[in-house]
């Protein structure tokens, strides 16, 4: 391949992930191309983008990045994966992915979040984290927790006196 093909595809790749600030490493190669199929829709269906491409493409695509350090150090095959609601997200669904019989050949094999190198045992114990839909609805329920009670706190002894107040009045 010549150097302008490769500097098309890396440019390709960089403008694909344009954005992108975390993203997975697996390992698809081994896997028939009904199988692979297969997973490139369920994975599509979910928000998540997955692209095969050689190692040397993608540390040229980013090269200068916060996705550079998903490449360091990485032999073999590799495929791209990115997308999904957060990174988080994006574990859960990778590593759901691995435990499942008919992709026993999907290894995850490492990333990068935020600007931080991922390791295949990284990826699992990310993927255990609460999600952000999660994470939200436990800072909702702490924020409004304290309001509640104080609410309930405020409003208890009124409608005590209230229903007091109107016995009282319905008995003259």
């Amino acid at each position: 391949m010549s150097k302008t093909l490769k500097g098309m595809i890396a440019d390709e790749v960089k403008r694909r992930l344009d954005g992108v600030t975390d993203l997975l490493l697996v390992d698809v190669m081994t896997m028939d191309a009904n199988t692979n199929v297969e997973l490139r829709k369920e994975l599509a269906a979910k928000n998540i983008s997955l692209m095969v491409i050689k190692n040397s493409l993608a540390r040229r695509a980013t090269d200068g990045t916060g996705l550079a350090p998903a490449f360091d150090g990485v032999e073999g095959s590799a495929a791209i994966v990115w997308g999904a609601e957060d990174v988080v997200s994006l574990a859960k669904e990778v590593t759901r992915i691995a435990e499942e019989k008919k992709y026993a050949k999907f290894v995850p094999k490492g990333g990068v979040m935020d600007g931080a190198p991922l390791s295949a045992a990284d990826v699992k114990a990310v993927s255990k984290w609460p999600s952000r839909a999660e994470q939200l609805s436990l800072l909702v329920g702490q924020i409004l927790g304290p309001g509640a009670t104080l609410s309930a706190q405020l409003l208890g002894p009124g409608a005590k006196l209230a229903s007091q107040v109107k016995k009282k009045s319905e008995e003259e």
